[in-house]
């Protein structure tokens, strides 16, 4: 298996233009004999409040610290959404996250709607740790919410605490899958880390968390996570990269590991606010030589089974 620090640096903006980039992806999935790719971590919010992320990134707010990071990819939801259907991505998310209390229930309400009108889109949903969370999060299962998005670094709260634990109880139950970064990467937070959610798995072992890229930093300890609890899953968000790999470099001794839970890895980009061609995400999952299959099972097949697409 290669080192892959040694890899040259990722060009921080996509080097070819959508069409020449929607080429290359296409023939990366016919290689495969893919019909598609599914994309768990791709993100569509409000357009005022993705418009505030952004500008989070480009002033390099305290959770980015000194990393350069232009959006490669900023352009309007429409041109967004064309774009992820141009590269072949059959179903994607809408990855959003309340920062305070108050935000989540209307930004459940507006992922409601764009899933009704992008039905691509698998529904997404978020929560955050407030009086009548339960409530909401049990208002968006019955709308139909497939996925939901929980942000422990942004937050900035304890996934284990007591205002969440009939929370996971209740999607545990419903068996709908929670995208969950609470590593600890790029910068750590108060209660990033291992040790918070593995508190909450030992409470509700059967609740079906994604660990958003990777677990990063922290890659062996949550890799032991997903060994220990079956309904453990990991993304691939950012993970490999030249990017990623300058500041936060994946273990190589780990890679086995990675490969033995090849059916639970599944692939996420951070669309659009990625600083590099998503072509190089794919690129980077494929430099890792763990074989087609593997490849075949994280770029589609892995969350084709789980979201029964």
């Amino acid at each position: 298996m290669n080192d892959r620090r040694t890899a040259p640096a990722a060009p921080a903006e996509p080097d070819a233009g959508p069409h020449e980039e929607s080429g290359e992806i296409r023939r990366f999935r016919e290689r495969l004999g893919l019909p598609g790719l599914i994309d768990v971590h791709t993100h569509f919010m409000p357009e005022r409040v993705l418009h505030k992320v952004w500008n989070y990134f480009d002033t390099n707010g305290p959770l980015i610290g000194d990393l350069q990071w232009p959006i490669a990819y900023r352009k309007e939801e429409a041109e967004r959404t064309a774009l992820l259907r141009e590269f072949g991505v059959r179903s994607f998310t809408a990855m959003l996250y309340p920062h305070k209390p108050g935000m989540a229930a209307w930004l459940n309400t507006w992922a409601a709607d764009f899933a009704r009108r992008t039905p691509d889109c698998l529904h997404t949903a978020t929560l955050f740790p407030e009086p009548g969370v339960e409530t909401y999060v049990r208002a968006a299962v019955e709308a139909g919410a497939r996925v939901f998005k929980a942000h422990v670094q942004v937050g900035g709260y304890d996934p284990a605490g007591e205002l969440l634990d009939r929370t996971w109880g209740l999607l545990a139950d419903a068996g709908i899958p929670v995208v969950i970064h609470c590593g600890s990467g790029p910068a750590p937070g108060k209660h990033t880390g291992p040790g918070p959610i593995a508190r909450v798995l030992a409470r509700h072992p059967r609740l079906r968390l994604i660990v958003a890229h990777m677990g990063m930093p922290e890659y062996e300890e949550f890799l032991g996570l997903a060994e220990r609890y079956e309904e453990v899953r990991l993304d691939t968000t950012m993970a490999f990269t030249d990017f990623t790999e300058r500041f936060m470099p994946f273990p190589p001794r780990a890679l086995p590991r990675v490969a033995a839970l090849g059916g639970r890895v599944l692939l996420g980009s951070d669309f659009p606010n990625i600083p590099y061609s998503y072509m190089h995400q794919l690129h980077a999952l494929e430099r890792l030589e763990l074989g087609e299959e593997w490849l075949r099972a994280v770029c589609h097949d892995n969350a084709a089974r789980l979201f029964l697409l």
